[in-house]
């Protein structure tokens, strides 16, 4: 899959309609700060489309990206930050549960962790909220660069261990550095692109 052209086309809050079309999506989950911005943006190859920022908990929206005038990248907002209030949390996992529930063009779920670090209570539950919506997601090991080589299988591991997924579900160690990991997720995409 080749990224040509790449667009923020809708930004929803917590009120707003989500937008309805037939074009696929693929959707981004994760903790603040876990590089979700990163990601997006060197998937689409592009510097900035997707805003990173050194305050996490920014994205409290949904945004869609349109990709190729064919298909979305629905950047979810980032969960579990701690500075903010517990009702500001809880219409974002209002938010992120009514989108995966209502999406009809959803295909997959990529679910971002740091591999630095065994996945918390939000991850889990992002995790099981995903599974109980009828979609398996794809895990995505974030700032692979910032360990070592050798302990890159023990971090999987503990990532896979705590969330207690079992074998069939994928996880990918990406690299916002080296872009290690980008062809892999596009070609899944490529490969649920017509199911």
């Amino acid at each position: 899959m080749t990224i040509k052209q790449a667009e923020l086309e809708t930004v929803c809050g917590v009120t707003s309609k989500l937008p309805e079309h037939d074009a696929p999506e693929f959707a981004f989950a994760g903790k603040s700060n876990v590089g979700k911005s990163s990601l997006i943006n060197g998937l689409m190859n592009r510097k900035n489309l997707a805003r990173t920022s050194s305050q996490p908990g920014k994205t409290q929206t949904i945004n869609f990206y349109l990709i190729n005038r064919e298909f979305y990248f629905v950047d979810l907002p980032g969960y579990g930050y701690a500075k903010v209030s517990e009702t500001e949390k809880a219409k974002w996992g209002k938010m992120i549960e009514r989108y995966l529930r209502t999406s009809r063009t959803l295909k997959l779920v990529f679910l971002l962790i740091d591999i630095r670090h065994e996945p918390g209570a939000n991850d889990k539950q992002m995790y099981e909220w995903v599974l109980a919506n009828g979609f398996t997601p794809v895990i995505i090991a974030t700032k692979l660069d910032k360990i070592k080589r050798s302990q890159k299988d023990k971090q999987l591991k503990l990532i896979r261990t705590a969330l207690g997924c079992n074998s069939d579900i994928k996880i990918i160690p990406y690299s916002a550095l080296t872009k290690q990991g980008r062809e892999e997720i596009l070609s899944l995409m490529d490969l649920h692109m017509t199911d």
